[in-house]
């Protein structure tokens, strides 16, 4: 089987990674519920309406996750917040999907970083409610940074991997039908001399469906 066929069938729901089992379930729920409510209303819905769905599977699932376990705050960027976990060779964070259209997407974008980078996969524990935004809350193994990052290290490894560089940090995968942005070098770090690639945003094009 092809990488991207491989691809295919983890976001299908049809394939395994490394924590995917919730996620998936998560998205095949929004596939359907999304679907018939967009058939009945002749639309596309909002990501405010995806939510609102989003919400009453978490709810009537048990999915969501206690604040109590968010504490250690560590730091944020745009996307995320980062907490300490109770495992120091763990951290938390929490994503309000703010790079997304939809929360979907951000689901296929940890799905495909987990079939990427297995030993830095994303774990959905759960999500929190908080002044009406709404967060995801993963775990993610900790990452010592040993050293600065140099991107052009993290060029030549994309390169080498059939990704290509269309602006400053962001890539294209066209084989793939992939993009990846955002590898600055607070998302991508270097520890013992390997890039760990902690934080990345993938999106998929029209292109990823194609045979």
């Amino acid at each position: 089987m092809s990488l991207k066929h491989e691809l295919q069938n983890i976001i299908g729901g049809n394939g395994s990674v490394r924590y995917g089992e919730l996620i998936q379930a998560t998205c095949a729920h929004l596939r359907r519920e999304k679907g018939a409510i967009s058939e009945a209303k002749k639309r596309e819905l909002s990501k405010k309406e995806e939510e609102k769905i989003l919400i009453d599977y978490i709810s009537k699932n048990g999915l969501w996750f206690n604040e109590k376990y968010l504490n250690g705050f560590i730091g944020e960027g745009a996307e995320q917040k980062i907490y300490e976990s109770e495992n120091p060779e763990f951290i938390l964070k929490t994503n309000d999907s703010i790079f997304y259209s939809y929360w979907e997407e951000y689901f296929h974008s940890i799905l495909i970083h987990n079939c990427f980078f297995p030993h830095l996969a994303y774990e959905l524990l759960g999500f929190i409610l908080k002044s009406e935004t709404l967060y995801a809350v993963v775990k993610q193994a900790f990452v010592l940074s040993t050293e600065p990052t140099n991107l052009e290290n993290v060029k030549d490894f994309l390169l080498a991997n059939g990704f290509v560089n269309t602006r400053n940090n962001d890539y294209h995968h066209p084989d793939l039908g992939l993009i990846l942005e955002d590898l600055h070098d607070e998302n991508v770090l270097t520890s013992n001399g390997s890039l760990q690639f902690i934080d990345t945003v993938f999106y998929l094009t029209p292109q990823f469906y194609n045979s």
